[in-house]
């Protein structure tokens, strides 16, 4: 019975219910939502589940925000899924939160048609108004999309932002010849694996000399960007692994794919935002009592002498 009113809650076809069953486990703990019985026949009407699981996900979207989170990582992220006439590509706008004491939380996630300005002001807007007003938040850190760097400026003025170096050298490799991709990657490495933000810099010098003349464009545009990919340098040094890269939206995205795979039809799109929802609410309670130690011992070692107490 668990599987029959999890496939509802779902919306899919009875084909995928039983790589649906595990994943919405979560959603039916989560939202009592798809949860089964202990006993006794079904008593709700096919399709109730799904409402209920609904009225859990818009519960998220609207939730009230602390405004304590001091680092804010942003993505667009793409999802294919299997619909009735084809594979459909979905768009998920998702921003993730780190609080001083290590502490982080899957925010908000919604759809959008594209990673424009428009779209990316209308959701940190959203985190804006429920409570994430910026009163604490020292950076945020986003991948090189111009329209959100230009909504970041617009909602979040006072916070340094920070571009993410995985999407930029994609984006160096996408931009060479084949052959030259190992070095290119080897030299831009040597730029945000510097000691510190002045040996990065003479990295870049490095790094134009060697390839002015074959990628001039390629070159203009990392000097061009050379600011906001150097902002992690100015935070403690034990975070800039964390701090450099929006990865850590991408590992829980792994997941969401991993799920998602496997299932044979989605009825419609707000199926998708139903395992978004599960996937992302599991995390948030696994992360509960698990902080993310990096965070906890940069404060210390940085906490000025005269704060210390004991």
């Amino acid at each position: 019975m668990l599987r029959a009113r999890l496939r509802d809650a779902v919306g899919i076809d009875p084909a995928a219910r039983a790589a649906h069953a595990q994943a919405f486990f979560f959603a039916a703990r989560a939202a009592n939502a798809a949860a089964a019985g202990s006993g006794g026949g079904r008593t709700d009407p096919p399709g109730l589940s799904a409402r209920n699981l609904d009225q859990e996900v818009e519960k998220f979207h609207h939730a009230p925000l602390q405004d304590d989170w001091v680092y804010l990582l942003l993505d667009g992220v793409w999802l294919k899924v299997r619909r009735a006439f084809g594979p459909q590509r979905v768009l998920l706008l998702v921003a993730y939160g780190v609080r001083g004491d290590g502490s982080r939380q899957l925010l908000a996630f919604t759809r959008a048609r594209a990673e424009s300005q428009a779209s990316w002001e209308a959701f940190l807007w959203d985190l804006h108004e429920r409570g994430l007003a910026g009163g604490q938040l020292q950076m945020v850190i986003s991948d090189g999309c111009a329209g959100l760097a230009a909504a970041i400026e617009t909602i979040y003025p006072r916070a340094r932002h920070q571009r993410c170096w995985v999407h930029k050298m994609r984006n160096l490799r996408d931009g060479v010849r084949r052959r030259d991709q190992a070095a290119i990657k080897r030299d831009a490495q040597c730029i945000y694996r510097a000691r510190n933000a002045a040996q990065a810099r003479r990295a870049f010098q490095r790094f134009r000399f060697h390839w002015q003349t074959q990628y001039p464009g390629l070159v203009r545009r990392l000097e061009r960007d050379l600011p906001e990919l150097l902002t992690f340098f100015d935070f403690p040094q034990p975070l800039w692994r964390k701090l450099r890269t929006t990865n850590a939206i991408e590992r829980c995205f792994v997941e969401v794919r991993r799920r998602t795979r496997p299932m044979v039809l989605f009825v419609n799109v707000a199926s998708v935002e139903r395992i978004i929802y599960a996937i992302f609410h599991r995390f948030n309670q696994q992360w509960q009592n698990r902080t993310l130690a990096l965070f906890t011992q940069a404060a210390w070692r940085h906490l000025p002498p005269a704060n210390l107490t004991i």
